[in-house]
This record gives C-alpha cells, structure tokens and sequence, in this order.
C-alpha cells in the first residue's frame, strides 16, 4: 500500500477516537444537583458544566476536525498524483 494511504487511514482513525472522547468527555461534563422543596419555594434540579471537561470535549471536536481535513488533503494530492500524464499544453 502507499504512504499517502496509510496516513488516511491513520488520521480517520485518530478522528473517530477524538469524537468518541469528546463524547465521553462531553456526557460527563454535565451535573445536577436536586433541591428539595423549602418553606415557600418549590423544589427544582440545578444543572452546571465542568468547564475543564467541556474545554477538553470542544478541543477534541477542533482536533477531530483538523485531522479530517488534513486526511481530505491527502486524499486529493493523492488522486491527483495518479491522474494521467498527459501531454502539457
């Protein structure tokens, strides 16, 4: 196989581990904490964000990204290295 193929398949998948991480990352960030009803005021459920876990989950989307687009990069100077040499004009 060529490099330049190796390298795609190395970068897809290192984009597949980064989204399945900022999932990870993305479904823990999130806490609740339940507060029981007191004199006159009703009870209702807090929601806050670990901003460390929600930083690593939108780093890991950027990384994601960059790695697509750097596996597309390949995947066109590949093809247009293998298109057919014609007479130049």
């Amino acid at each position: 196989m060529k490099r330049w193929i190796i390298a795609v398949l190395v970068e897809l998948g290192l984009a597949v581990l980064c989204l399945a991480g900022a999932v990870y990352s993305w479904t823990r960030a999130r806490r609740s904490t339940e507060f029981a009803t007191a004199e006159d005021h009703p009870a209702f459920e807090a929601v806050r964000y670990v901003p460390p876990l929600v930083v690593l989950a939108t780093a890991l989307v950027i990384l994601a990204g960059l790695l697509v687009i750097a596996a597309v990069a390949r995947i066109v100077a590949g093809s247009v290295a293998r298109g057919p040499a014609g007479p130049m004009h």
